[in-house]
């Protein structure tokens, strides 16, 4: 199972409709509203990079109220 950080910058004003769409999306397994640098941090789970690759591009990129992502992918030693 490959585990995905999404650091999430909203749109002011959007973050409620943004957050609400952006946890119905299947993968996505936890989202917190957060202060600081990024609004908001999202854990997605999936079992492939590639599958990983187009819930972040084709799903949470695509919810209006997304200003910009940074994707942090877990390792393992």
């Amino acid at each position: 199972m490959i585990k995905g950080y999404l650091l999430i910058k909203l749109v002011p004003g959007l973050e409620s409709s943004a957050l609400s769409q952006i946890r119905a999306i299947p993968g996505v397994t936890d989202l917190n509203l957060v202060f600081g640098g990024w609004d908001a941090i999202a854990t997605a789970e999936s079992k492939s990079l590639f599958e990983l690759s187009r819930i972040i591009i084709s799903e949470v990129r695509s919810v209006q109220g997304v200003q910009d992502t940074s994707t942090l992918v877990q390792g393992e030693l």
